[in-house]
């Protein structure tokens, strides 16, 4: 983060007319002032210092109204104040416009362009990201023109966009920074990970049973039979080639053999299934 310093100013003294606050006053005059200097020069570089200056507040508050979205208030204050700087170097005093008018936007510019790049924890479809800078935008213009905040209904009929799409902008607001999940629910006695659930163990085991319970009705009795006794009676191989009065290198190989056809099978479920058992060396035994 680029840290904005501000010169302390030196004062362009004149008295506040009444009914108009001391910083709008200063900023007046120091434009005043602006207007019979040379651009450029010294005095030019010496007034637009004190611009900054006296205007400092107004861009702290500015920042103040993004706190709470997942970036620190300090970095805020600095993208502000780099916001106002900017404005207060570009600003034209001949051209006849009120320096604030001119600033405020430059400001929240700034922020939004920051929070667009540093701000978001969980990052939206771009859609929902250009559309909530605008909506940032028009909340501005309409709580200057209705002197409270806009209802979404109010900033969708500004924007000329749904309503829908404006709520959902709106709720992306919280991708800033997303609920913990140590928040506390309810009456407080627990948080919103103990409501979320958990894998269920079983449910893999469901899912594989569903794929591979055809695969196994078209094996033989007697290579059921061997996968019965491996894998869910979880006999060893000696123990099954002693109950098929067969040798455990036959088990083995009867093993990899159906095997071998069931991933085939998987692969390829159109595949037709193997035509009684392969010349494994062994015969079917009880």
């Amino acid at each position: 983060m680029v840290s904005v310093s501000v010169v302390p100013e030196h004062p362009v003294h004149a008295m506040a007319p009444t009914g108009r606050s001391e910083r709008q006053h200063r900023t007046e005059s120091i434009v005043s002032h602006l207007r019979l200097v040379e651009p450029s020069s010294s005095d030019s570089l010496d007034l637009t210092r004190q611009l900054i200056e006296s205007n400092t507040r107004v861009a702290r508050s500015i920042a103040s109204r993004y706190k709470n979205r997942g970036i620190d208030l300090d970095d805020l204050e600095q993208v502000a104040l780099l916001g106002l700087t900017k404005a207060a170097h570009r600003f034209d005093p001949t051209a006849g416009h009120d320096f604030m008018a001119f600033a405020v936007p430059t400001i929240r510019g700034e922020l939004r362009r920051w929070f667009r790049d540093h701000g978001w924890t969980v990052r939206p479809p771009r859609r929902v990201q250009e559309l909530q800078a605008r909506i940032m935008k028009a909340q501005g213009e309409l709580e200057q023109a209705l002197g409270r905040s806009p209802r979404p209904s109010e900033i969708a009929a500004h924007l000329g966009e749904d309503l829908d799409a404006v709520v959902e902008a709106l709720s992306a607001d919280g991708f800033f920074t997303p609920t913990s999940l140590d928040a506390a629910v309810g009456d407080g006695s627990s948080g919103l990970a103990d409501l979320l659930g958990e894998e269920d163990p079983a449910m893999r085991s469901a899912e594989a049973r569903a794929v591979l319970e055809p695969l196994l009705a078209a094996l033989s009795d007697r290579d059921r039979s061997v996968l019965r006794l491996r894998f869910y009676e979880q006999r060893t191989q000696q123990e099954i080639a002693e109950a098929f009065g067969i040798t455990q290198a036959q088990v083995s190989r009867i093993l990899a053999r159906i095997l071998a056809e069931l991933r085939a099978r998987l692969a390829d479920p159109g595949a037709d299934p193997a035509a009684g058992p392969a010349p494994d060396g062994a015969s079917p035994a009880a």
